[in-house]
Protein backbone atom coordinates (compact mmCIF):
# COMPACT_ATOMS: atom_id res chain seq x y z
CA UNK A 1 0.00 0.00 0.00
CA UNK A 2 1.51 3.13 -0.93
CA UNK A 3 0.29 6.73 1.66
CA UNK A 4 -1.42 8.62 -0.42
CA UNK A 5 -2.22 12.36 0.21
CA UNK A 6 -6.39 13.36 0.70
CA UNK A 7 -8.03 13.62 -2.49
CA UNK A 8 -5.15 11.94 -4.23
CA UNK A 9 -5.31 8.20 -6.42
CA UNK A 10 -3.12 5.72 -7.17
CA UNK A 11 -1.93 6.88 -11.25
CA UNK A 12 -3.21 2.86 -12.07
CA UNK A 13 -6.76 3.81 -10.72
CA UNK A 14 -7.38 6.93 -12.52
CA UNK A 15 -8.92 5.92 -15.62
CA UNK A 16 -10.70 3.04 -13.80
CA UNK A 17 -14.66 3.08 -12.58
CA UNK A 18 -15.98 1.75 -9.84
CA UNK A 19 -18.82 -0.54 -10.77
CA UNK A 20 -22.45 0.66 -10.07
CA UNK A 21 -23.23 -2.01 -7.97
CA UNK A 22 -20.53 -1.52 -5.63
CA UNK A 23 -20.34 1.96 -5.61
CA UNK A 24 -24.00 2.32 -3.85
CA UNK A 25 -22.60 0.49 -0.98
CA UNK A 26 -19.71 2.38 -0.98
CA UNK A 27 -21.80 6.01 -0.96
CA UNK A 28 -24.06 4.33 1.98
CA UNK A 29 -20.97 3.36 3.81
CA UNK A 30 -19.92 6.65 3.14
CA UNK A 31 -22.58 8.94 4.18
CA UNK A 32 -23.21 6.17 7.60
CA UNK A 33 -19.21 7.16 8.50
CA UNK A 34 -20.39 11.30 7.56
CA UNK A 35 -23.34 10.92 10.40
CA UNK A 36 -20.83 9.12 12.44
CA UNK A 37 -18.55 11.96 12.28
CA UNK A 38 -20.71 14.63 13.03
CA UNK A 39 -21.88 13.26 16.38
CA UNK A 40 -17.99 13.38 16.67
CA UNK A 41 -17.55 16.81 15.37
CA UNK A 42 -20.28 18.14 17.25
CA UNK A 43 -19.27 16.53 20.68
CA UNK A 44 -15.76 17.57 20.33
CA UNK A 45 -17.15 21.78 19.76
CA UNK A 46 -19.36 21.24 23.00
CA UNK A 47 -15.98 20.22 24.72
CA UNK A 48 -14.62 23.20 23.06
CA UNK A 49 -17.15 25.51 25.17
CA UNK A 50 -16.38 24.23 28.43
CA UNK A 51 -12.82 24.75 30.47
CA UNK A 52 -11.28 21.84 31.08
CA UNK A 53 -8.08 20.93 33.22
CA UNK A 54 -5.20 19.42 32.69
CA UNK A 55 -4.67 16.80 31.03
CA UNK A 56 -8.57 16.84 29.69
CA UNK A 57 -7.19 19.87 27.47
CA UNK A 58 -4.84 18.24 26.09
CA UNK A 59 -6.76 15.24 25.00
CA UNK A 60 -9.34 17.92 23.62
CA UNK A 61 -6.59 19.45 21.31
CA UNK A 62 -5.59 15.71 20.26
CA UNK A 63 -9.69 14.52 19.48
CA UNK A 64 -9.93 17.85 17.42
CA UNK A 65 -6.61 17.16 15.55
CA UNK A 66 -8.11 13.84 14.74
CA UNK A 67 -11.34 14.84 13.74
CA UNK A 68 -9.98 17.21 11.27
CA UNK A 69 -8.02 14.33 10.22
CA UNK A 70 -10.98 12.22 9.81
CA UNK A 71 -13.13 15.34 8.32
CA UNK A 72 -10.26 15.49 5.61
CA UNK A 73 -10.26 11.49 4.41
CA UNK A 74 -13.95 11.23 4.29
CA UNK A 75 -14.08 14.47 2.18
CA UNK A 76 -11.41 12.31 -0.04
CA UNK A 77 -13.22 9.27 0.25
CA UNK A 78 -16.77 11.00 -1.61
CA UNK A 79 -14.79 12.75 -3.96
CA UNK A 80 -12.89 9.38 -4.98
CA UNK A 81 -16.36 7.81 -5.18
CA UNK A 82 -17.83 10.78 -6.90
CA UNK A 83 -15.00 10.87 -9.78
CA UNK A 84 -14.97 7.07 -10.34
CA UNK A 85 -18.61 6.44 -10.57
CA UNK A 86 -19.69 5.97 -14.39
CA UNK A 87 -22.20 8.61 -15.66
Amino acid sequence: MTDQTPGSTPSTLDGEKIPEELAVEIRRLAHDLSNALEIIVQTSYLLGTVELKEPAADWLKMLESGVGRALELNLALRTYIKDHVPS
